[in-house]
């Protein structure tokens, strides 16, 4: 079993930035990456980081904005989310694998999810 907590969501102006981590107990994990969901949408890929730290994976709607790294001596994730628009406004959610899959390529299979944290980019 693993465990993530999840937390850095908030309320934000557009153009803004917020940090999210996602702490993993109980199991040493593979790919560990964010999804979203917005009101009456689909939960959604946003990007993944491989065990290494060293591939990382993104949803075009966050390529150049967003950054996702990862520090194994924490079993952290962090997504740094820059010039922030409404449209990113959702529950966004920490996914772990805990043997490799297709969470790199944004399948999450078999993998554990955190609580969910909202973000909230006001226009």
């Amino acid at each position: 079993q693993v465990q993530l907590v999840e937390s850095g969501g908030g309320l934000v102006q557009a153009g803004g930035s917020l940090r999210l981590s996602c702490a993993a107990s109980g199991r040493t994990t593979y790919t560990m990456g964010y999804f979203r969901q917005a009101p009456g949408k689909e939960r959604e890929f946003v990007a993944a980081v491989a065990a290494s730290g060293g591939t990382t994976s993104y949803a075009d709607s966050v390529k150049g904005r967003f950054t996702i790294s990862r520090d194994n001596a924490k079993n952290t994730v962090y997504l740094q989310m820059n010039s922030l628009k409404p449209e990113d406004t959702a529950v966004y959610y920490c996914a772990a694998e805990l043997s490799i899959g297709k969470l790199l390529s944004g399948t999450p299979r078999d993998v554990y999810w955190g609580q969910g944290t909202q973000v909230t980019v006001s226009s």
